[in-house]
């Protein structure tokens, strides 16, 4: 018969509440931070031949002093330590003991049983004790936590709450905690690889590796169920510490489900929806526009596909709070009202007076008076028709045949379209419905105005 010592666990106070799940949830985590502070390999879990389940990591051991203290100085000192508090592990052991599971724990310093025996020098009270033992195998690396009467659903439950089992990598690490990528069935917190909160309606899941107050406060001997009110703020400064344009171009698409009221929750915060928009601006060629820009200036939302932009609609308040605003490289961030001043800007006339003009371009030129007469003469507000051999410098955008500069109260036209009748007739009579009636580019008004003039010019020629 084996020598055997007992120690009293001096648990006051069983978790009622907890199944098998969670007890060996807190195996897995102690075995977790084992191999995080020593630096030795991830642990192990696997069932053996006889029905027993094993944890296994390859740190230092386990010893009956361990099971002692109720704080571990080590990890409370190590930021990504899982535990913080030594009564965890026996929680477990006492709800092992409730489930009537069968534990033995095994180290090169001992093997740790459980029986129920008299309290020391309290005959008449039994309480639950740790049975120490020799070691069964002395030159064991690390601890060999080994269980009997746990089912695969309940290890399969207690391995899903550790980001080490899940077999992802991050999308991005910032000192406040990494991003991953979503479950399909909802998203998860997690502290220091441990699940401690399910999200349905988060864009991302989140491990939180460094701890604030509001997090230690709520850190609760479960560890698990935690109010988004403990973590809300950490996830925002993961967002808010990410440049990977990947998860800035997610949030944005996210971001057009906002005025319909389908996006996620990390959306609701306009300093998120800030940095999406200025992460995306700094990765690729991008228009931000709110939906009423859309509706009202189709034209230049059109230009702006035309020219290379991807556009994205945003909520019209963030659309207001970007203005005006750079990128996290210091570039304008690429709203309508800045996209309209860059193409302004992007325009290069090189004057060509009519005298300039080749035989051939007179000849169509002359007509300019004639095309006018079509509209009902020159308006009002055009107060010069000008020839340029250039128009528009942007590599990226579409050149123009010819441009109404209300500014300046002129339309312009390219040199090119010279060449022949039907293309000056036509991009000066464009320009004239742009001048005369003050419509855009691909908008209803602007169609009903063509379709006018077109029936009005199929009439003269059919009378």
């Amino acid at each position: 018969m084996p020598d055997v010592k007992h120690f009293d666990l001096n648990i006051d106070k069983i978790l009622d509440n907890w199944d098998l799940s969670h007890a060996v949830r807190e195996l897995i985590a102690n075995a977790v931070d084992e191999s995080m502070l020593t630096r030795t390999d991830p642990p192990t879990v696997f069932l053996d031949e006889n029905g027993w389940w094993h944890i296994r990591d390859y740190g230092r051991g386990l010893r009956y002093q361990d099971l002692i203290q109720s704080e571990n100085d080590e990890k409370l000192s190590h930021p990504l330590a899982i535990g913080k508090f030594g009564i965890g592990l026996k929680d477990a052991l006492a709800t092992f003991e409730r489930q009537r599971a069968r534990v033995l724990i095994r180290s090169r310093h001992g093997d740790i049983g459980l029986s129920r025996v008299t309290k020391h020098s309290f005959e008449d009270l039994v309480t639950l004790h740790a049975a120490v033992a020799q070691p069964s195998i002395p030159n064991l690396t690390g601890t060999d936590c080994c269980v009997f009467g746990v089912s695969a659903q309940d290890m399969h439950t207690a391995k899903a709450m550790f980001l080490c089992f899940a077999g992802t990598q991050p999308l991005e690490s910032t000192r406040f905690g990494e991003v991953y990528q979503r479950s399909s069935e909802a998203a998860y917190i997690y502290i220091n690889g441990m699940k401690v909160a399910e999200e349905p309606n988060f864009l991302f899941s989140y491990n939180i590796t460094s701890l604030n107050a509001s997090i230690k406060k709520a850190l609760n001997r479960e560890r698990q169920n935690l109010g988004r009110t403990a973590y809300s703020d950490r996830v925002r400064s993961i967002l808010l510490a990410s440049t990977n344009p990947a998860i800035a171009q997610w949030l944005a698409a996210d971001l057009e489900g906002f005025s319909r009221g389908n996006a996620h929750d990390e959306l609701g915060w306009l300093d998120v929806q800030q940095h999406a928009v200025r992460t995306l601006n700094a990765s690729k060629r991008v228009l931000f526009v709110s939906p009423d820009q859309i509706v009202a200036r189709p034209d230049l939302i059109d230009s702006a596909r035309s020219s290379g932009y991807s556009v994205v609609a945003i909520p019209a308040n963030l659309s207001e709070k970007i203005r005006g605003s750079s990128d996290v490289q210091g570039a304008p961030v690429a709203d309508l009202h800045a996209f309209v001043r860059q193409q302004n800007e992007s325009f290069q006339f090189v004057w060509v007076s009519p005298d300039q003009l080749l035989p051939q371009e007179r000849s169509v030129w002359r007509y300019h008076g004639r095309i006018l007469d079509l509209v009902g003469g020159r308006p009002a507000v055009v107060r010069d028709l000008r020839i340029s051999e250039t128009m528009c410098a942007d590599p990226y955008a579409p050149d123009s045949a010819g441009l109404w500069d209300s500014a300046n109260g002129r339309i312009i036209i390219k040199r090119s379209q010279l060449r022949s009748l039907p293309e000056f007739a036509g991009t000066l009579l464009h320009e004239l419905l742009h001048a005369k009636y003050g419509v855009a580019d691909v908008s209803r008004d602007f169609e009903s105005r063509l379709t006018e003039l077109a029936g009005s010019l199929a009439s003269r020629l059919l009378a």
